[in-house]
């Protein structure tokens, strides 16, 4: 399932990569700077509005399938992963793209379908693990 412009009055309507639960996204210019916007039934999750176009370039340069991984802040995530990317020193930003402190972590859950959305991306699952790669 996915749908919407990616508006806030027309946000994505999204499926986490395993089919398991739906959600809408968005991006919100208003903020400084901007943000997507995650809501996960009651709960909001934000990210850096750069976070879908710094991770298509981490796999366009990557060339290859590459885990989602999943984890929430306050738990490591596996090295080699999406998760791990969007919170490592050596990405883009220099850190986190989650923004608010305690909700940080899901990035791999919640951003890579987005990419699938708009067609800049696939996934494929495998043994219950998850991967994506760049189109």
């Amino acid at each position: 399932m996915s749908s919407g412009t990616g508006t806030p009055d027309d946000p994505w309507l999204l499926s986490t990569p395993s089919g398991g639960s739906s959600y809408s996204l968005w991006i919100d210019p208003s903020t400084d700077p901007p943000l997507l916007t995650c809501l996960v039934g009651k709960t909001t999750l934000t990210y850096l509005g750069t976070a879908l176009d710094d991770l298509h370039a981490m796999l366009v340069e990557s060339a290859d399938w590459v885990p989602l991984g999943a984890a929430d802040e306050q738990k490591p995530a596996m090295d080699g992963t999406v998760e791990a990317w969007a919170r490592s020193a050596s990405n883009p930003i220099g850190g986190w793209y989650g923004q608010k402190k305690g909700m940080r972590g899901r990035f791999g859950v919640y951003l890579p379908p987005a990419l699938v959305h708009q067609g800049r991306a696939e996934i494929a699952i495998e043994n219950r693990k998850a991967r994506i790669r760049a189109l």
